[in-house]
């Protein structure tokens, strides 16, 4: 089956984080022979993901509640679309840092071999951790504003809805 117009393909996340891979180790080997800081994100930068994805899931639970029956409140339709939008963002985005980090922990790892401390290695992995969580949360949430097809009901082409 494939999936809904607009949804993410897991094809196209794996093809920023090789992109984006190559691009941070081009990035770092450049800067260390400038002797130039290492391009990648503070460890601050891991609350500030934490925030993202904290805000991610929460928008998804009150729409995952909603699609579930929980129909107390009313859901507005522009902050479902808005949650599917950051979702897919925060997805995209993690595919991105992902890659960077992986970049410059392949960097990281020559330097070791060459006797360099192995607490380079602390920083980029972290960072993809953190980057690991947002598509995942990000592919969550995209999948907590799918709505399932109604049961029997056909589309305007003869074709039961969902497939």
């Amino acid at each position: 089956m494939r999936p809904s117009v607009g949804f993410i393909r897991a094809r196209w996340l794996l093809v920023i984080a090789l992109i984006s891979t190559a691009l941070g180790w081009i990035a770092t080997v450049i800067t260390n022979r400038l002797s130039l800081p290492t391009p990648a994100l503070p460890f601050t930068a891991l609350i500030t993901l934490g925030i993202v994805v904290l805000a991610v899931l929460l928008l998804g639970f009150r729409v995952r509640s909603w699609r579930n029956g929980n129909r107390e409140r009313a859901l507005n339709p522009i902050l479902a679309a808005r949650t599917l939008v950051l979702a897919q963002a925060s997805a995209y985005a993690g595919a991105l840092l992902l890659g960077w980090h992986l970049g410059v922990l392949i960097d990281a790892l020559a330097a070791t071999f060459y006797g360099a401390s192995a607490a380079l290695l602390g920083l980029p992995a972290a960072l993809m951790g953190g980057s690991a969580v947002m598509i995942v949360v990000g592919l969550v949430v995209e999948r907590f504003c799918r709505i399932p097809p109604e049961d029997g009901a056909d589309s305007a082409d003869g074709l039961p809805r969902g497939t």
